[in-house]
């Protein structure tokens, strides 16, 4: 589940160590700003489109042919690609001449926590804001053509539900429609040319304890959603839905938790379904069209201490899964559980979908199936895809496990089964009853930003941490007041561990290798990768960088004042690339720090 207490209390101690909080300043700007746009008008809540005497008269509508297989001059998704990687093909911004890259222009966003991914089609960029706002906007120049705003309930009746209501990552596009979920647990659609409503499902009663942070992806005509769910909506709110892309219509939705007298609804031993809470789908998923498999990762149930609910020797299927669905069906076609989860570290992150061979190092790599033929070209689903620094390896049509291995020091896992896949908890991380603390490391390694894939050099990036945690069990038994029944407490590394205490690391998805790994004090934010040979990522101090893909060398940085908050992406316009890059608060950062987007470009 996706929520502020579960971030923040568990991300921010220890990450936040020695960050500067800066703003903005013109001193900074004036040597870098070609070109500036000011921040949105003032506008009165509302659902009609903002018309500011610009028009999109030069629309192409999106099919699922250019979803699949997108223009590289655009970004049409979370990712930009539906396996997740994060990558583009784009070269014109280079290692040779990054370090002359300079503003074209930047404009404020809106208030709240601000985790946004520009979409661009057709030299558009469409930007969520949070709150629900979306914006269309000219690249080359950053005048805002449209605005539009949904008319939601009140803050006030949404926060008791909802802690995070603002936040609102990721758009879709498909046809000329502009698509999203919102804070009162619809999903919409936007007329893409005027910002304007074209259709609108209710998903559930916000008040019933479904949240959605994340939007959806297109998969064959399908807006395909997960978010999060409180416990008092469990489990009927903890679902995977699929919409009608053109129309709305819901098409399919399954429940990510087993339910009595299903399939795996033993695994939560006698409890009721009414007490099975909170197994959320709070970031976006990856879809392989091939196999028309639509893979989604799942969070911690509440509370998080086993020995509180059925007991230790229960697996209370789904959660801390991937799990894979027929797209058409919604049917869970397969599943494997990376970790019964005790202590709030859950697996929802994106999963990486990648053709490759499949070698994995045994001096580099703790756990190996060894029924592998080395070399082997798998179709596997590889990444790192939950909070512990854990890589795992799977194959994605079957669900078989191929490999694993830690990417940070870690104590949770004790071993994995080869053949299985199955996972052995550390009896010593293990509570047995209230009061009881266990010193923890490796399960805050990553959080929500995303790592990257670049397949010039069959490597993956990820911005990792290295911390420990003195974690206490406070419950006896599940309650509504205690969502997940722990306290963590920061704490160093033990001796012959220390380092840096966050990097970007790179780690072959053949081998299993971990090839460099840049390293500092301030936590790294979500990255980017291109065919430049660059990888593009920022941090919560308000540095936005460029390393060099193979070795890790800093090539670029720019000080912006505010965390690297969204997600960086990459673009053309007319022959000439562009890099987007917004600031703001977040569940990494305090509130000090301002919602802004930024455009960067070559001179020309």
């Amino acid at each position: 589940m996706q929520h502020q207490s579960h971030e923040n209390n568990h991300q921010n101690k220890g990450l936040l160590k020695n960050q500067l909080k800066l703003l903005i300043c013109s001193a900074l700007l004036s040597p870098l700003l070609l070109n500036s746009a000011t921040a949105a008008e003032a506008i009165a809540p509302g659902d009609n489109g903002l018309d500011n005497g610009l028009s999109i008269v030069d629309f192409t509508p999106v099919t699922d042919e250019m979803i699949q297989n997108p223009d590289p001059a655009d970004w049409l998704m979370w990712r930009r690609t539906l396996n997740s990687w994060g990558h583009s093909p784009l070269e014109q911004i280079n290692t040779d001449n990054v370090d002359e890259l300079r503003m074209v222009w930047t404009r404020g966003l809106g208030d709240g926590i601000q985790e946004g991914t520009a979409l661009v089609h057709d030299g558009i960029m469409f930007f969520p804001n949070p709150w629900d706002v979306t914006q269309a906007i000219d690249i080359e120049s950053g005048d805002l053509i449209w605005e539009h705003r949904r008319r939601l309930p009140d803050e006030s009746e949404l926060r008791p539900y909802f802690p995070v209501p603002d936040i609102n990552r990721n758009l879709a596009i498909y046809e000329d429609l502009i698509i999203d979920t919102s804070a009162d647990d619809y999903i919409y659609a936007l007329n893409a040319r005027t910002g304007e409503m074209v259709w609108e499902t209710l998903i559930m009663d916000y008040r019933q304890g479904a949240q959605q942070t994340s939007g959806p992806i297109i998969a064959n005509g399908m807006a395909i959603s997960g978010r999060g769910c409180e416990p008092e909506g469990s489990p009927d709110a903890c679902i995977m839905t699929a919409h009608d892309a053109s129309t709305g219509r819901e098409i399919w939705r399954t429940s990510t938790i087993a339910h009595m007298g299903e399939e795996n609804g033993e695994s939560w031993g006698d409890m009721l379904d009414s007490e099975r809470w909170h197994v959320g789908t709070w970031l976006v998923p990856s879809y392989d069209p091939e196999l028309n498999l639509v893979y989604f990762g799942t969070s911690v149930t509440s509370p998080a201490p086993k020995y509180t609910m059925a007991g230790n020797e229960y697996d209370y299927l789904y959660h801390n899964s991937t799990l894979a669905l027929d797209a058409d069906t919604g049917e869970i076609v397969w599943y494997y559980q990376h970790l019964v989860d005790h202590w709030d570290y859950d697996f929802p992150f994106e999963r990486l979908l990648v053709d490759t061979a499949v070698s994995p190092n045994p001096d580099s790599v703790s756990w190996i199936n060894p029924d592998i033929e080395p070399g082997e070209v798998r179709k596997v689903l590889t990444g790192i895809p939950g909070k512990p620094g854990l890589v795992y390896t799977l194959d994605r049509e079957t669900g078989e496990f191929l490999w694993a291995t830690a990417a940070t020091y870690q104590n949770l896992v004790s071993d994995i089964d080869g053949r299985t896949g199955a996972v052995t908890i550390n009896p010593e991380v293990l509570f047995t009853e209230v009061g009881q603390s266990v010193f923890a490391c490796g399960g805050l390694s990553r959080g929500w930003p995303s790592g990257t894939y670049s397949p010039d050099n069959n490597v993956m990036y990820f911005p990792l941490a290295r911390m420990c945690q003195t974690v206490t069990a406070t419950l006896t038994e599940p309650s509504l007041e205690n969502l997940y029944g722990i306290f963590g407490r920061a704490e160093e590394l033990p001796p012959g561990q220390e380092s840096a205490p966050n990097s970007v690391t790179a780690i072959s998805v053949e081998t299993g290798e971990t090839l460099w790994a840049y390293e500092q004090e301030a936590t790294m934010m979500t990255l980017l990768s291109t065919s430049g040979g660059l990888i593009f990522g920022g941090d919560n101090n308000g540095r936005m960088k460029a390393l060099d893909q193979n070795t890790g060398e800093l090539l670029w940085e720019v000080n912006l004042g505010s965390t690297i908050s969204g997600y960086p992406t990459t673009f053309t316009v007319n022959g000439k690339q562009y890099l987007s890059v917004s600031t703001g608060r977040s569940l990494y950062a305090g509130a000090t720090d301002a919602n802004n987007l930024f455009v960067f470009g070559l001179p020309d």
